[in-house]
Order: C-alpha cells, then sequence, then structure tokens
C-alpha cells in the first residue's frame, strides 16, 4: 500500500486537547518532525483535523 509522509509545520501549544492528542495519535510530538504511515481513510481524517498545523508530502 502507498505511504504518506506528514510534517508538523506548526506549534501545538495553544490548540485545544483533542487537536494534540490527534498529533500524538499521528506519532508527531515536536515541531519538524517527519513521519511515515500509510494511505488510508483513518489517517487521512486524522489529517484533515489538523490540517492547519501539519503538511503533507508527497
Amino acid at each position: 500500500m502507498a505511504t504518506i509522509k506528514i510534517k508538523q509545520t506548526k506549534s501545538r501549544i495553544g490548540a485545544p486537547e483533542t487537536q494534540r492528542r490527534t498529533l500524538d495519535a499521528l506519532g508527531l510530538t515536536k515541531m519538524n518532525r517527519v513521519v511515515e504511515h500509510e494511505d488510508n481513510p483513518s489517517i487521512r481524517g486524522l489529517i484533515n483535523k489538523v490540517h492547519h498545523l501539519v503538511t503533507v508530502i508527497d
């Protein structure tokens, strides 16, 4: 299955608790950290929830 790289580009400071937990679920704990996940609808949903804090890399 295809993979997708996600990079946290903005700080979690000031974000609601649910968005902080979403970043934790994606494995993003620090700024500019890049993680790789399988490209599936559940991961896309998590990305959509915090789209203003992350960037999707090809």
